[in-house]
């Protein structure tokens, strides 16, 4: 579902890393490549996590964090990955769905209105979702998330026909999302993530979903400066490290590199909560437009979502993951509402 679930190679700036191996006779070298742009709250907390790292193992394990994606985007590393180029990565469910897409079922369009509900469905399927992960030859180390999408547009967006008539941003190489969107009447441009600023700046495309965050740290909003106040679905995401990999550590001191990556990914989620008004606020001084979504409208998008259901399910989506995912999230909204929630 890399084109359904909208997204930027850079909305992993939160949350992408890959890890490459080496075992010189002092100990064990991480080499550590991000999207995250030097200098970046998340690249921040990834050099937090290195020296964490180093002072759990004594100095045996190191990281080294290269910066800025140059070891290439989700797909890229989970393949290198797999040939053992690189050991470990920080993805998207983008990149967690080359090895089990199961994980769709956690970003299915307008299916979640909280993290919350996220969170719940995610920590019920965890053990099946992981065990799976592990049988494919990765551990997850953490889940995370980069925000909640929204679709930044070169025209004003506040309905589904308004997008309908925009050249929408898709994730090159999944052709069933393509025909998911089409069948629908939007108007996908797949194209590699790397091409979509100037793609945005010669018009080939004209609107995109990504997270404020990654808008901000990427300045898409200066090309696309209106912002749909919709939550289209949360980026999810999880540090995965090959199993041959984490083996080759002592094992005595996996639990307590394990627990620094969890830190890790909380802190990851923390910093995006915290500076989603700031971000916004920070662009709209900037130029960027709100679009403001009513009841109505809000409908309207629930039911172009929703008509896609029929070509995630199964085609993109696993049928039992999907009705899972769906499953536990009702029994999430049930139980609040017996607590008085929402």
């Amino acid at each position: 579902m890399k084109g359904l679930i909208v997204r930027s190679s850079r909305a992993l700036c939160a949350s992408l890393f890959a890890l490459v191996l080496s075992l010189p006779a002092d100990g064990q070298i991480v080499k550590l490549a991000t999207l995250a742009p030097e200098g970046s709250s998340w690249h921040n907390i990834l050099k937090e996590t290195a020296a964490q790292w180093k002072t759990i193992s004594g100095g045996k394990v190191t990281l080294r964090i290269y910066a800025g994606g140059t070891q290439g985007d989700d797909p890229d590393v989970v393949r290198k990955m797999k040939l053992g180029v690189l050991n470990a990565g920080v993805l998207t469910s983008v990149g967690v769905a080359e090895i089990d897409n199961s994980v769709y079922a956690l970003g299915v369009p307008l299916m979640f209105e909280s993290d919350e509900e996220v969170y719940a469905t995610l920590e019920k399927m965890r053990p099946r979702l992981e065990a799976s992960i592990e049988k494919q030859g990765f551990i997850i180390l953490n889940w995370a998330d980069a925000g909640w999408v929204h679709f930044f547009t070169q025209k004003p967006v506040a309905t589904p026909d308004d997008l309908k008539a925009l050249k929408l941003f898709t994730w090159q190489g999944d052709a069933k999302a393509v025909s998911a969107w089409k069948s629908a009447g939007f108007n996908p441009v797949p194209l590699p993530s790397t091409e979509i600023a100037t793609a945005l700046q010669t018009g080939l495309v004209t609107a995109l979903g990504v997270p404020p965050q990654v808008a901000v740290i990427s300045q898409y909003y200066n090309q696309a400066k209106n912002m749909t106040d919709l939550k289209w679905q949360l980026l999810l995401g999880a540090s995965v490290i090959s199993k041959k990999t984490w083996e080759q550590i002592p094992a005595d001191i996996r639990p307590a590199l394990k627990a620094a990556a969890e830190d890790a990914g909380r802190k990851m989620r923390a910093e995006v909560i915290a500076s989603l008004a700031k971000d916004v606020e920070a662009m709209k001084k900037r130029g960027l437009n709100v679009v403001a979504v009513d009841a109505k409208a809000r409908a309207a998008w629930q039911k172009a979502a929703e008509a896609m259901y029929p070509q995630v399910r199964g085609p993109i989506v696993p049928a039992e993951a999907f009705d899972e995912a769906l499953r536990y999230r009702d029994e999430y909204r049930k139980s609040k509402a017996g607590k008085g929630g929402k």
